[in-house]
Order: C-alpha cells, then sequence, then structure tokens
C-alpha cells in the first residue's frame, strides 16, 4: 500500500505544480502583458458610456461599400486581425476589428483561458453590438450589407451576432466556433442571412458530429449554407502567416472571398 500512496501523492504534487505555474502565468500576465490597444485605432462608445476600441481597414478609394465586422480568437484582440482586417479591406470591405475584452491580450494559453472563462458573455455581446453599431455608422458603409466573421471563440460570437442582430445581419461567416444545432435558435438567420462556416476534421474541440448536426438544423430551417470541413487539419488552422499561402488555409480564405462577394457586394 506504500507505493500506492507514493504514487498519489506523487501525482498530486505534479498536478499541484501545473497549476502553480498556470496561475503564475495568469497572475504574471495580468499585471505585466500587453495591452490590446497598442494595436487598435479607432474608439467607440457603447450604451452605458464605456469606451471601447477596435481596429479600422478600409478601401483606399472612396464610396460606399459592404462591411466586415471582425471578431477575434480567444487570444483576444492582437496584431493577427488587423493583418486579416487590411487584407479584407484590399478586397473592397471596410472593415472593423473589434477588441472583445477590453483590452486584455495574451499568446499564453493559461491564461487565454482565463479570460475566456471569466469574460462575462453579457458584457462581450455588448461589446460586440456596440462595435456593429459603429460600423453601420460610418459614412462609407452600406448598412444593409453587414457581415459578420469570427474565429475559435470570435467563430461563436460571431453566429451569436446573426442570431441576435438578424435584422441588421447580411450574412454569417464563422471558423471553427462553437455551433448551434437547435433549429428554434437559428431560426432568426432565416431573415435572408447566409452562412458560412469553415471548421477543421481534426478538430477535438468542436466534433465533426456537431458541426453536420448544425448544417442539418440549417438546412431544416432552408437558411442558405455552406459548411465545409476541412481534412487533414484541427483548431484554429487559419492564421496572419498562412491565410495566402497553398494548403487548407489558403483555400479556406478563398472559399470566404468568394462567399463574400457572392452574398454580400
Amino acid at each position: 500500500m506504500k507505493w500506492v500512496k507514493r504514487i498519489v501523492l506523487g501525482i498530486l504534487a505534479i498536478i499541484g505544480m501545473i497549476l502553480l505555474i498556470f496561475a503564475g502565468i495568469i497572475i504574471f500576465e495580468g499585471l505585466f502583458g500587453q495591452d490590446s490597444t497598442e494595436y487598435t485605432n479607432v474608439t467607440y462608445i457603447d450604451t452605458e458610456g464605456n469606451q471601447l476600441h477596435g481596429y479600422l481597414a478600409q478601401p483606399d478609394e472612396p464610396g460606399d461599400y459592404p462591411a466586415v465586422l471582425l471578431i477575434h480568437e480567444w487570444w483576444g484582440f492582437n496584431e493577427g486581425m488587423t493583418i486579416l482586417a487590411d487584407a479584407l479591406a484590399a478586397e473592397g470591405y471596410v472593415v472593423l476589428a473589434a477588441d472583445a475584452y477590453r483590452g486584455e491580450v495574451t499568446d499564453q494559453v493559461p491564461r487565454a483561458l482565463w479570460l475566456r472563462l471569466t469574460t462575462p458573455e453579457e458584457q462581450v455581446f455588448n461589446d460586440v453590438d456596440a462595435a456593429l453599431a459603429y460600423l453601420m455608422s460610418l459614412d462609407n458603409v452600406d448598412s444593409d450589407k453587414i457581415a459578420s466573421m469570427g474565429f475559435c471563440f470570435g467563430g461563436g460570437h460571431s453566429l451569436q451576432l446573426g442570431m441576435r442582430e438578424s435584422e441588421n445581419m447580411a450574412l454569417t461567416i464563422l471558423y471553427y466556433g462553437a455551433v448551434v444545432t437547435d433549429p428554434d435558435l437559428l431560426r432568426p438567420l432565416t431573415d435572408n442571412q447566409p452562412v458560412l462556416g469553415i471548421f477543421g476534421a481534426n478538430d477535438a474541440s468542436i466534433p465533426t458530429a456537431d458541426v453536420l448536426e448544425f448544417e442539418a438544423a440549417l438546412n431544416s430551417l432552408d437558411i442558405p449554407n455552406e459548411i465545409t470541413i476541412y481534412d487533414g487539419v484541427g483548431h484554429a488552422f487559419l492564421n496572419e502567416e498562412n491565410y495566402n499561402q497553398p494548403g487548407p488555409a489558403g483555400d479556406a480564405w478563398q472559399q470566404t472571398l468568394a462567399f463574400l462577394e457572392t452574398n454580400l457586394k
């Protein structure tokens, strides 16, 4: 029995050490980490008077343009979002990449998980809605042609925004975001709002079975959709370094551009 006790104590010690390391990372980053406002270039006010931040990218030529509201991954708003926003703007869209964590950003998994779990969902809803209102208010935005687009954490919130603000959205794009499989919850998307869903076949956090159930629910409501599951890749397979490169990420980006071109322009 002594060896069993030693093994148990050893396992508990390892778990305790891991928890201490995680806690240390979370505390250190909270005190000394980056502030995402270094990547933003616009501010706007929500209905309660809070000042929020985002990154606005626009086509070079004046005119009225369709628009995209971009929502970041669980890391928070980082430089990668500005690169993707600029790439979409070069295609002829006004793009607002919104900061949904109010300045918090990280590149460490423990802190990202902490931010994901401790940022109130209602606060995120509020901040994303405020970003949409700001985007709709811009003089060069065609407010009848606005898409939401998000990745991971932002992908789930892109879908939530489409359901919550269906009267203001023209289409919804989610990259490996949390899906909704209840047709009753998806019903607001029937307001002429096509859906593009991009997923990885090896994504352990969003099983293929759930993605297929999501697709079936959309089809049951006759909501136009393109749901694509890319083979050989897992979660978060597209980023600012590979979106324009050959392979699944580049293919997914081109699919996104084609979807926007067909349904928004």
